[in-house]
């Protein structure tokens, strides 16, 4: 079984899902109904309703026969919303920190290698960042964002981006490992990074670490700029800026986690 554009398609899984999605749809639905609906022989309706059973996915009726949505789901659901009150959280903290220096601010979270922005807000001026855009992923080694992220995760994970290779973005990209790694252990030092042109040329970022329960990193909070409007000199104060937002952050997010 394959998609329109020829990607293989596990069919009992596609079927499970297809259960799921009419459950939803239609609340407590019979085996015979759902067979129906798949096509199939009402057999294999039974197996698969009793696999997702097992799962807790789904729960029989039993003084009607039919089947419903299980308290399994809630669980999924869950997380999903968790996920979506970070993402909604994380844009307030960008639109104070836009509001107090006018310049792109971003919150990026830790996936599969990768800084992944999940809110942003943007400043007024003329000259913006073209490329920042919530979902964007970006580089460990090369981005603020990315570097306090590595900078505070497990060993493995540096191991990891070394091995995968330092790709390099501009004549200023950090690709030998040696010096990733003491830049690194000074961004943990100072409590902040910056990234100077090195995925962007004639662009800079600094990023902080965002705090979540029990004092783990669990994002990045940032802000973008062309280098003439962010000058290294300005580092430090835009630092202490942006650690009293991520702070603020942190709680709520903390706040969050533990309702």
């Amino acid at each position: 079984m394959s998609t329109s554009d020829g990607e293989q398609v596990v069919q009992s899984v596609d079927r499970a899902i297809q259960i799921l999605e009419i459950l939803a749809r239609e609340g407590a639905v019979g085996v015979s109904d759902i067979a129906r609906h798949l096509q199939v022989h009402r057999s294999t309706a039974f197996r698969l309703l009793a696999t997702l059973e097992a799962r807790d996915l789904v729960e029989q009726e039993t003084h009607r026969g039919t089947y419903r949505l299980g308290l399994g789901m809630l669980r999924l659901a869950g997380d999903v919303t968790a996920r979506l009150d970070v993402a909604a959280v994380a844009k307030a903290a960008c639109d104070e920190v836009t509001a107090a220096v006018n310049e792109t601010s971003n919150v990026a979270i830790l996936d599969d290698g990768a800084a992944v922005n999940i809110a942003q807000a943007t400043g007024a001026n003329a000259v913006a960042i073209a490329r920042q855009y919530v979902g964007q992923r970006s580089p460990l080694h090369a981005t603020s964002t990315g570097k306090v992220l590595l900078a505070f995760a497990t060993p493995d994970l540096l191991r990891a981006t070394i091995d995968a290779g330092l790709e390099r973005f501009t004549p200023d990209t950090l690709t030998d490992p040696a010096a990733l790694t003491a830049h690194l252990a000074q961004v943990r030092e100072n409590g902040w990074a910056a990234a100077l042109q090195e995925w962007e040329a004639e662009t800079n970022a600094i990023s902080v670490p965002v705090h979540g329960r029990g004092g783990a990193v669990v994002a990045a909070l940032s802000v973008t700029a062309p280098e003439f409007r962010m000058p290294p000199e300005e580092l430090p104060a835009l630092a202490a800026i942006l650690r009293l937002h991520a702070d603020r952050l942190g709680g709520r997010l903390e706040a969050g986690q533990g309702a």
